[in-house]
C-alpha cells in the first residue's frame, strides 16, 4: 500500500484482502469464514464511518425499507419471539450467538465492500481462490499427504466445507471476471474450481454445482419470466414439500438408488427427513422454537411422534434447512422463509440479463445444497454466502459506489 494512502483506503485495502482470502482461509481451517467475513466487515465499516457517517447509514439501512428488507427483519423477529417456548433458551441463545453476528457481518460486507475495493482486488482474490481449488485437489489427490505432515486432523470430509464455500463464492466471481474482460482468468477460475469441488467427498457441493450451473444456463437460455418461473416453481416446491420429504423419498425411492449412494447414507437421511417430518406435523403450528435442533429429540414436538423416531431425532439437525425452519419455527416461520424467498427472485426480476443470470445460478446451488445438507443456521455457511453476495454486487458497482445495474 502506497505511503500516501488514507487512513480510510488502507482499512479498504486490508479488507478486501481479507475478502479474497476467503477460499484459502478455509482450505486451512474449515471453520475460519466467520472470522475472515467478521474482520473484513469490520475494516470496511470503520473506513465508511471514517469518510462520510451519513452515507454509512444511508447505505446501510435503504434495503431495510423494501419489501424484502421488512420481511427478512419479521423472520428474524419471529426467530428471536420463538425463544419464548423454546425448552431449551440457552441452546436458542448459544444459536444466537453464533449465526447473528456472522448474518450482521456479511451484510455490512455486501453493502459496504462493492464499488470500494482497491483496483487490483479482483485479481488477487482470482489467484487466491484457484490456490485454494489447487491446494484441495492437491491434498486430496496425495492421500491427505498435507494434512498429514502439517500434523492437522486427517480426513476427507474435512475439505467439504471449503468445498462448498468455493461453490458459493466462484459463481459471482467468475461473472466479475468476465464482465471486467478477464476471459481466460475467468476460465481458468470456473475449471479448478469445478475440479476442486468434484474432486472433494462432497456430495452437496457436486449437487449445488449442478443445481447451480443447469439454473444458470436455463435463465439464460430461456426468456427471462420461464427463467425466474422455474425458480420460483422449484423454490416452492423445497419450502412446501419439505415436512414429506422423508415420507415421499420412502415410498418412491428404489433400493438400488440407496445402494448406489451408500456413501452418502441416503436411507439414514431419509429417516432422519421421516423423523423430522412427523414432528413438524405433530407441532405445525409455531415449532419447537429457535435452535433447538440440536437437542429436538427432548422437544414437546417431538413427545407426539412414534418412539422409533426419537433416535434419528438426535441427529443434531435434519440436513435440510428448509425443514428445520418448519420444524423449529413453524408455519410461520416457513411462510415468512417462503415470501422472502419470493421477493429475492421479484428483486431478482429486476436486475439486467447477465447479473440475473448470475444470481439465479448462486440461488441455485445455495438452494440445492440448503435442502440436503447442514444446519440452517450454521456460520460458516452464512459466511460463505456473505463472499458470494459480495462479489455479486462488485461486478455491478464502479469504483466509489455507483450503481451501474
Amino acid at each position: 500500500m502506497s505511503p500516501r494512502m488514507s487512513l480510510g483506503e488502507r482499512l479498504r485495502g486490508t479488507g478486501a484482502l481479507a475478502l479474497a482470502a476467503l477460499p484459502l482461509a478455509m482450505v486451512a481451517a474449515n471453520r475460519s469464514s466467520p472470522a475472515v467475513i467478521g474482520l473484513a466487515a469490520l475494516l470496511f465499516l470503520a473506513a465508511t464511518l471514517i469518510e462520510d457517517r451519513r452515507a454509512a447509514w444511508t447505505t446501510l439501512a435503504a434495503p431495510l425499507r423494501t419489501g424484502a428488507g421488512l420481511t427478512a427483519l419479521a423472520f428474524l423477529g419471529w426467530c428471536l419471539v420463538s425463544i419464548a417456548w423454546s425448552p431449551f433458551p440457552a441452546l436458542s441463545w448459544r444459536t444466537t450467538g453464533e449465526f447473528g453476528p456472522t448474518l450482521l457481518a456479511a451484510y455490512l460486507l455486501a453493502r459496504l465492500a462493492p464499488g470500494r475495493m482497491p483496483p487490483g482486488t479482483a485479481m488477487a482474490a482470482a489467484w487466491m481462490l484457484s490456490l485454494a481449488g489447487l491446494v484441495l485437489v492437491a491434498d486430496l489427490a496425495t492421500d491427505l499427504a498435507l494434512r498429514k505432515a502439517l500434523g492437522t486432523r486427517v480426513a476427507y470430509f474435512i475439505y467439504n466445507r471449503p468445498a462448498l464455500t468455493i461453490l458459493l463464492v466462484a459463481g459471482p466471481f467468475v461473472a466479475l471476471l468476465l464482465r471486467r474482460g478477464h476471459r481466460l482468468t475467468a476460465g481458468l477460475i470456473g475449471v479448478v474450481s469445478a475440479v476442486a469441488i468434484l474432486r472433494s467427498v462432497s456430495g452437496a457441493a457436486a449437487l449445488g454445482l449442478l443445481a447451480g450451473t443447469g439454473m444458470a444456463l436455463a435463465a439464460w437460455g430461456l426468456p427471462r419470466r420461464a427463467g425466474l418461473g422455474l425458480a420460483g416453481v422449484a423454490l416452492a416446491l423445497a419450502v412446501a414439500l419439505s415436512p414429506v420429504e422423508g415420507d415421499l423419498l420412502h415410498r418412491l425411492m428404489p433400493e438400488a438408488a440407496h445402494e448406489r449412494l451408500v456413501q452418502s447414507s441416503s436411507r439414514a437421511r431419509v429417516a432422519i427427513a421421516r423423523s423430522f417430518g412427523a414432528a413438524v406435523a405433530a407441532d405445525p403450528w409455531r415449532g419447537a422454537g429457535y435452535g433447538t435442533a440440536g437437542r429436538f429429540a427432548w422437544t414437546p414436538a417431538a413427545d407426539g411422534i412414534a418412539p422409533e423416531w426419537h433416535r434419528m431425532l438426535a441427529v443434531g439437525h435434519p440436513h435440510n434447512s428448509f425443514l428445520q425452519v418448519w420444524a423449529e419455527l413453524g408455519v410461520i416461520g416457513a411462510g415468512l422463509m417462503a415470501a422472502l424467498l419470493f421477493l429475492t427472485l421479484r428483486a431478482i426480476a429486476a436486475m439486467p440479463r447477465f447479473q440475473a443470470v448470475t444470481a439465479l445460478g448462486l440461488l441455485g446451488a445455495a438452494a440445492a445444497v440448503a435442502f440436503v445438507e447442514h444446519g440452517a443456521w450454521q456460520a460458516w455457511w452464512v459466511a460463505g454466502l456473505g463472499g458470494a453476495v459480495t462479489w455479486l454486487r462488485e461486478g455491478w458497482l464502479q469504483e466509489g459506489g455507483a450503481e451501474t445495474g
